[in-house]
C-alpha cells in the first residue's frame, strides 16, 4: 500500500485535490481510509496504469499480488 500523496503523484494530480477526490470518493481508483490516514492499494494504482502484476511461480496469487497458498 502506498499513502494517498504517493498515488496521487503517480496519477498526475496534486496533494489537495487528491485528498478532495478521496474525501468525495472521486479518486480515479480506490482508496482506503484507515485511521486518519488514506491509502492505495498498489495492485489498484498498478491496474490504473494499465500494468499487471505477474503471478507468483507457481501461478497463484490474490488481487493485491500477495502470495496465496494452494490446498488440496
Amino acid at each position: 500500500m502506498v499513502d494517498l500523496a504517493t498515488a496521487a503523484r503517480a496519477v498526475g494530480l496534486g496533494r489537495t485535490k487528491a485528498y478532495e477526490l478521496a474525501r468525495r470518493k472521486a479518486f480515479p481508483c480506490p482508496v482506503l481510509r484507515i485511521g486518519t490516514s488514506y491509502r492505495v492499494r498498489t495492485a489498484d494504482l498498478l491496474r490504473l496504469a494499465g500494468i499487471e502484476r505477474p503471478q507468483d511461480a507457481d501461478g497463484l496469487s490474490d488481487p493485491d499480488g500477495q502470495a496465496t497458498t494452494a490446498t488440496t
